[in-house]
């Protein structure tokens, strides 16, 4: 995809973080902007925002864990703007602790947005891409899933959310070669960010009724609260600079897209492991104090 200029971008997530980041590049390259979100007050903070530079702007609250919601959105993306041509499903919410503590709420929650708002989002809007193309010449299209490196490593104490990832990173590739075989005018790239503050780590202040979890945390649970807060506060790459190799990464045509290249290192440890069929790695070898802080906020010797 190479012209953004007066193109359809849908973005879930799209009131902070990286979808808010989405937005100001959108609005800066002339895209029209489709934004949803949980959060209603950041949504219409944002469109108020983006509106008051110029550009198009449609807000509208939505919960990516509902399959008719996400089809509201797509309804209404339609009615507003007639075509869609950038989708990125972008919502996501975190959760940690010890993977056998975590409750059937906290995986409900935590797999209701980060795996199915993206299935929701690819079975929505995939279709209704392939629609617009018959009926635009030179059409373009991408979909931007974003997974994390909690997609592709597995640290301990925070199992939910890599279980969540990785089905995300999964189905994006699936997605890229079922878009190839079909020789689609579609594009697909997933996004596997490392710590990047970008608020992730509060993703309770949003947490609907439906799935509340027990409000009294586990040791583990409180460590990787714990971790997760300072690991994201403290990242020096900047939600920012990520959204706009996303965009570098789409007028390419790249898939895999990362924040912070470097850990790719252990990346290919978890590979070799595999293909020299070799128990797992400690994801702590180059890093022992940090497993120790770990134990020692669970208490074990």
């Amino acid at each position: 995809m190479k012209d953004f200029k007066n193109k359809v971008a849908v973005i879930t997530g799209g009131a902070s973080g990286f979808g808010r980041e989405f937005a100001n590049i959108g609005a800066k390259l002339g895209m029209k902007l489709v934004l949803a979100d949980v959060q209603q007050e950041g949504l219409d903070k944002a469109k108020a925002e983006l509106e008051a530079e110029g550009a198009q702007v449609l807000a509208m609250r939505c919960d990516v864990r509902k399959a008719d919601a996400v089809q509201a959105l797509a309804d209404a993306t339609m009615n507003r703007f007639g075509s869609v041509h950038l989708v990125f499903n972008n919502a996501g919410v975190g959760s940690g602790g010890l993977i056998w503590e975590n409750s059937l709420a906290d995986w409900e929650w935590v797999l209701g947005v980060n795996v199915w708002g993206v299935i929701h989002g690819v079975r929505t809007f995939t279709p209704l891409m392939l629609e617009c193309a018959k009926k635009e010449a030179g059409y373009e299209g991408h979909i931007v899933n974003t997974a994390s490196m909690a997609g592709i490593l597995n640290a301990p104490n925070m199992g939910v959310y890599n279980v969540s990832k990785h089905a995300v990173v999964s189905l994006s590739e699936t997605l890229y070669q079922d878009l190839q075989l079909i020789n689609a005018p579609v594009g697909a790239s997933v996004l596997c960010p490392y710590f990047v503050p970008t608020g992730i780590n509060n993703s309770e202040r949003s947490r609907p009724d439906d799935v509340k979890g027990d409000a009294t945390m586990t040791a583990s649970q409180r460590a990787a609260q714990a971790i997760s807060d300072k690991a994201v506060s403290s990242g020096k790459v900047s939600a920012a600079e990520v959204a706009q190799r996303t965009f570098d990464a789409i007028r390419d045509n790249k898939f895999y897209i990362f924040s912070h290249p470097h850990a790719l290192g252990n990346v290919q440890t978890r590979m070799e492991d595999i293909v020299q069929q070799r128990n797992p790695s400690d994801p702590f070898e180059a890093a022992p104090h940090i497993r120790e802080m770990l134990r020692a906020k669970l208490n074990v010797a």
